[in-house]
C-alpha cells in the first residue's frame, strides 16, 4: 500500500498558487486513476484506489501548508503505511520552473510542510516528487512568492508540467523508488 500526499493550502483563495502544485498534481493523478477525491478524514481530503494490484490512498491535507504532518500521520497509522512507502508532491524552489525529481528521504531544505511531516513522521525517509517553482526575481520573500499565483509564461506551461508529474507518479506506481529517480533525474 502507497500513500500519495499533494502538499497545498485550501481554499479558493490559494488554488492556483505555487505553494499548491502538490494539489493539481495529485488531482491529476485521481482522474487518471479514475477516482477523485472526496472523503473527508485526517484532516484532509483522499481516497483508496486499487491500481496495478496494490492499494493507493491520495490524500490531501487541508491543514494548511506547515501542519501538514497532522494529516499525513493519522492517514498513514490508520492505513499502517510505513514511511518509506509515502511520497510527498511539494514545490521545490531550488529547481526551474517545469524540472521535477524524485527524491529518497534527506532534509527538508526549509520547506514547512515537509519539516511538519518529518516531524510527525519521526522520521526523514518518507519520498518525494519535488516539482520545480523556480526562485524569485528580485527581492520578493520567499513567502510571498510561493503564495503568489503562476505568471502568464508559467500558466502557459502548468498543464504540461501537471501531466507529465502526474505520469511520473503513475510510474512510481508502478515501479520501486531508485528505478522512478533514474527515470526522472531532474527531468
Amino acid at each position: 500500500m502507497k500513500l500519495i500526499v499533494g502538499l497545498g493550502n485550501p481554499g479558493t483563495k490559494y488554488e492556483m498558487t505555487r505553494h499548491n502544485i502538490g494539489f493539481l498534481i495529485v488531482d491529476r493523478v485521481a482522474q487518471k486513476l479514475n477516482t477523485d477525491i472526496c472523503k473527508e478524514k485526517f484532516k484532509g481530503k483522499f481516497n483508496k484506489k486499487s491500481y496495478n494490484g496494490e492499494d493507493i490512498i491520495l490524500l490531501k491535507p487541508m491543514t494548511y501548508m506547515n501542519l501538514s504532518g497532522e494529516s499525513v500521520l493519522p492517514a498513514s497509522r490508520f492505513f499502517k503505511i510505513e514511511s518509506r512507502d509515502v511520497l510527498v508532491i511539494h514545490d521545490e524552489l531550488d529547481l526551474a520552473f517545469g524540472k521535477i525529481k524524485f527524491k529518497k528521504g534527506g532534509g527538508f531544505a526549509g520547506h514547512n510542510g515537509l519539516k511538519s511531516i518529518g516531524a510527525s513522521l519521526s522520521k526523514q525517509e518518507f519520498n518525494r516528487l519535488r516539482v520545480g517553482i523556480g526562485r524569485p526575481i528580485g527581492r520578493i520573500p520567499i513567502a510571498d512568492y510561493v503564495l503568489q499565483r503562476f505568471s502568464s509564461e508559467e500558466e502557459a506551461e502548468l498543464d504540461d508540467l501537471i501531466e507529465k508529474s502526474a505520469d511520473s507518479v503513475i510510474f512510481y506506481l508502478e515501479n520501486d523508488i531508485l528505478e522512478t529517480m533514474n527515470q526522472f533525474h531532474g527531468g
